[in-house]
C-alpha cells in the first residue's frame, strides 16, 4: 500500500480561492448584489467565446430555465439519454412536460442519434444532449435532426466544461448551454451553474427571471412569475479564482485519462469510454465498462477490493427508467444503458491527484482483474483434473 491518497472528485481548491474569497468577504458583497457575479459571468463567456451568460445556483436551475425560457410545458415532450444524472429529467419535470428516453452509444455512452430519429413525435419540442462524464456528444448529428424537425437543443454540460467538438467548445452548439459548478465538476463555486444561449434576448430574459422577475428600474416591481435562482458574489469569487486554474485541471484530465488509456490498451476485459472523431473530451470523470462475466468479479466486489487498497471509485449513473418517477418495464430498448452501468465504474480523476496516484489505480485494478482471471482458469483446471479423476475412478468400479 503505497503512501499517498487517492481522490475519486474531490475539488481542487487552495491559496488562489482563499485570496479571491477574501477579497469578496472584505467588500462586503457576499450575498447577490455585487460585482464578482458579473465578473464571474464575463470571463466564462469569454473563455467558451460567446456574448453572455447568466450565472444561477446549480446547472438544474439552468436547464429548468432553458426549457421555461423555451417555451416548453404541458403536452410536450422532450427527448433524452436513459444514461445521465437524474438532474437532466427532473428538469423537463418541472415544466410539465414528458421525458422520452433513448439508449446510448456503447463507446461514447452519449446519446444515439439514430434512436433521437426514431423517438420524434408530433409531440417532440426538444432534444436534450448529455455529455457524458465530460465527453462530447455527436453534435453535428443532432444539430441537423432538430434543424431537419424544428426542435430545440440544450446541451446538459454540466460536466463537460473545457471540451470541445470539432474545435467548438460544448454547451454552445445549441440553444442554450448549461455548466454546473458543483463541488465535484471541473471547477466549483461549492454549488452554482450558468446557462448561455445563441439569443441574446433570451440569455437576457432568463437574467431578469432568475431574479425573482424584478424590475429593478421600478423598485420592488414583479412583472412576470419569477425564480430565485441567483448566484451569490461568494460563489462566483469562488468561480473566478477556479477559472484562473481551468487550464491547469483540463490538461490534468487530459492527462490522467492517456495514463489510464495505455495501462489498459493490453487488458483484455478493460474497456475505457471512446470520444468521437474529432473531438476532444474533458474525461470529467475517466470512467471504463469491465467484462465482469470474464474477470469472474461484480462490480461492487471489484469496488470493494479496490477500496482496501485504498481505491475510492462510484458506479456508472443508474438508468433513468429504473427510478419510480420514471419507470419503464421495457428494459430492452437501453440495452447499452444498463450494459454500461452494470459493467462500468468510475475512476478517481480529481485534479488533487498525481500521475503516480493515477498510476498506482490503473496498476491495482489490472492486477485485482489479472489475479481473479488468473484464479477463475486454476479452479477450472482443478475441476477439469477432478473430472478427469472421477472418470477414470468409474471407469475402474465398472472394470
Amino acid at each position: 500500500m503505497m503512501n499517498r491518497q487517492i481522490y475519486l472528485d474531490d475539488p481542487n481548491v487552495g491559496e488562489n480561492e482563499k485570496k479571491h474569497l477574501n477579497r469578496c468577504i472584505d467588500s462586503t458583497f457576499v450575498s447577490t448584489h455585487g460585482p464578482f457575479v458579473p465578473e464571474f459571468e464575463s470571463k466564462f463567456a469569454h473563455f467558451l467565446d460567446c456574448k453572455k451568460a447568466v450565472a444561477l445556483q446549480s446547472g438544474t436551475a439552468g436547464l429548468h430555465m432553458a426549457l421555461y425560457e423555451l417555451g416548453i410545458g404541458e403536452g410536450d415532450e422532450v427527448i433524452l439519454p436513459a444514461l445521465t444524472f437524474v438532474a437532466t429529467a427532473n428538469a423537463i419535470k418541472y415544466v410539465g412536460a414528458t421525458p422520452v428516453f433513448v439508449d446510448v452509444d456503447p463507446l461514447t455512452w452519449n446519446m444515439d442519434p439514430t434512436h433521437v430519429e426514431d423517438s420524434i413525435s408530433h409531440r417532440t419540442k426538444a432534444i436534450i444532449s448529455v455529455h457524458l462524464y465530460g465527453n462530447p456528444c455527436a453534435m453535428d448529428e443532432i444539430v441537423s435532426i432538430a434543424r431537419h424537425h424544428n426542435l430545440y437543443v440544450i446541451e446538459d454540460a454540466t460536466e463537460s466544461l473545457g471540451a470541445k467538438y470539432k474545435g467548438k467548445f460544448t454547451g454552445t452548439f445549441g440553444d442554450f448551454g448549461v455548466f454546473s459548478f458543483n463541488g465535484n465538476k471541473v471547477i466549483t463555486t461549492g454549488g452554482g451553474g450558468m446557462v448561455l444561449g445563441s439569443d441574446e434576448e433570451r440569455v437576457e430574459h432568463i437574467r431578469f427571471l432568475v431574479n425573482q422577475a424584478r424590475d429593478e428600474q421600478k423598485g420592488y416591481c414583479h412583472p412576470e412569475v419569477g425564480f430565485n435562482y441567483r448566484m451569490t458574489n461568494i460563489e462566483a469569487a469562488l468561480g473566478l479564482a477556479q477559472l484562473e486554474r481551468l487550464s491547469e485541471f483540463i490538461e490534468k484530465k487530459k492527462r490522467f485519462y492517456e495514463i489510464y488509456n495505455q495501462a489498459f490498451e493490453s487488458i483484455n476485459g478493460l474497456q475505457l469510454q471512446r470520444a468521437y472523431a474529432g473531438s476532444e473530451s474533458m474525461w470529467w470523470l475517466t470512467s471504463l465498462v469491465i467484462d465482469t462475466q470474464k474477470v469472474g468479479l461484480s462490480i461492487p466486489e471489484i469496488q470493494m477490493k479496490l477500496k482496501e487498497r485504498g481505491v475510492p471509485t462510484r458506479r456508472i449513473f443508474t438508468p433513468i427508467v429504473e427510478f419510480p418517477p420514471y419507470f419503464e418495464n421495457d428494459k430492452s430498448k437501453y440495452a447499452q444503458a444498463y450494459n454500461i452501468y452494470e459493467n462500468g465504474l468510475n475512476l478517481p480523476s480529481s485534479t488533487l491527484n498525481s500521475s503516480k496516484g493515477i498510476e498506482f489505480t490503473a496498476d491495482t485494478l489490472i492486477s485485482i482483474v489479472n489475479r481473479s482471471a488468473l484464479c477463475d482458469k486454476t479452479a477450472m483446471a482443478h475441476r477439469r483434473d477432478a473430472k478427469g479423476a472421477e472418470g477414470k475412478l468409474l471407469s475402474s468400479f465398472a472394470a
